[in-house]
């Protein structure tokens, strides 16, 4: 697995595959030489409908052959990369586990929701800033 995510082309515009960089919000890779001149050399904008991102994570579903480049994202651009990525119903329970970063009211019943509906124990570590160790004593529990 890679450290980067992957800006790539799709052929197909009507795959789900990835996420739409411009869906992300501002990244500040988008401005550099680098993946200027690759958007340049395709023919196609930063809005362009080919266009898509994935996390480091699930670089493994470009397709083979799909044109690629590598880009640096911070963390908080790979945490709203992975929300764009996740389904409605979890999308509303990670917008919960972000929120839960300012209080503690309700933390292992929140966590225990989070987990029952199938947001991975690490991602809810992530959101929280809640120890991975507590979490997983939350699933256990």
């Amino acid at each position: 697995m890679t450290d980067d995510a992957y800006l790539f082309l799709l052929d197909d515009v009507s795959s789900s595959l990835g996420v739409a960089p411009t869906a992300v919000g501002d990244l500040a890779c988008m401005e550099t030489p680098a993946v200027r001149g690759w958007l340049d050399a395709h023919g196609i904008t930063r809005t362009s409908p080919r266009l898509r991102l994935l996390p480091p994570e699930e670089t493994a579903a470009i397709p083979e052959g799909a044109e690629r480049l590598p880009v640096p994202l911070s963390d908080e651009e790979t945490s709203r990369l992975r929300h764009q990525l996740v389904p409605e119903p979890l999308a509303r329970i990670e917008e919960e586990l972000l929120s839960y970063r300012d209080c503690a009211d309700g933390r292992d019943g929140l966590i225990g929701r989070a987990l029952a509906a199938g947001v991975p124990p690490h991602r809810i570590a992530e959101l929280t800033g809640v120890d991975p160790a507590t979490v997983t004593a939350a699933a256990d529990g």
